[in-house]
């Protein structure tokens, strides 16, 4: 007997869409370490894990987005349009999605998985978002899963009002402009088991000090250290409020 998802018709409520097919729905929440435990088969019911379905969701999300913002910014360069589309389909957004709509609830893991806080990390809940959306487009077409991307994403494209960049191009922009010079990052810290790292990042700028960051990856360290400095040199007044 195969286990039972918890509230998989709660989910479908959630997701605004019910499914003909509810194996791809469960395929889409099913982690790997649920198929990789030690224990019977009928713990997952043989069923494969989400990544084939994330990797097709990453691309129908990144073309729905794309169109979404080709309409609404039709005067704007592809420069623009791509710094736009790659926030709004970046892991924090979409690790966002997944909170608001609860889905650690719905995800099948393992124990061990769950013991080290895996329903809570930015990187397995973006996922799933992605495996999501995959299910929904192989069970009811492009149709559907365009108007569940419009639902959470749209009032989010709205409310960017410029072309964003990340906080390590932005500090390396201001740096070359002011100090004639490139930010340095140095790290000083790799800890953390090796399914779970933790590394931090210290970046200096020349004249203006320094801020640490703490992230799973080295590039997101980087990315916390130099929105860090950037808040620091923003409340000293040397970098403007409504700058960067």
């Amino acid at each position: 007997m195969q286990a039972k998802f918890p509230n998989i018709e709660n989910l479908q409520t959630v997701l605004g869409y019910q499914f003909a097919n509810l194996e791809l729905l469960k395929e889409a929440l099913t982690h790997s370490s649920a198929r990789h435990q030690r224990g019977p088969k009928e713990a997952h019911g043989g069923r494969k894990s989400y990544e084939r379905l994330e990797f097709l969701g990453d691309r129908v999300l990144g073309l729905c987005v794309a169109h979404m913002l080709f309409t609404a910014f039709p005067n704007e360069p592809e420069g623009h349009l791509a710094k736009r589309h790659a926030l709004l389909v970046s892991k924090p957004t979409l690790a966002q999605i997944a909170r608001e709509l609860n889905l650690n609830r719905f995800i099948l893991v393992s124990p061990t998985e769950k013991e080290h806080g895996g329903l809570t990390k930015d990187g397995l809940l973006s996922d799933v978002v992605e495996s999501i959306i995959a299910a929904m487009y192989l069970d009811g077409g492009i149709a559907d899963v365009s108007q569940f991307i419009k639902k959470h994403w749209q009032e989010r494209l709205s409310k960017i009002k410029r072309p964003p960049q990340d906080p390590k191009t932005s500090l390396q922009e201001w740096s070359q402009g002011v100090k004639k010079t490139l930010p340095r990052y140095d790290l000083i810290d790799h800890s953390g088991p090796s399914h779970q790292p933790v590394f931090q990042v210290r970046v200096y700028v020349d004249g203006h000090g320094s801020a640490d960051g703490q992230g799973s990856s080295k590039r997101e360290a980087e990315q916390a250290a130099a929105e860090g400095l950037i808040r620091s040199l923003k409340a000293a007044g040397i970098i403007r409020a409504d700058k960067l």
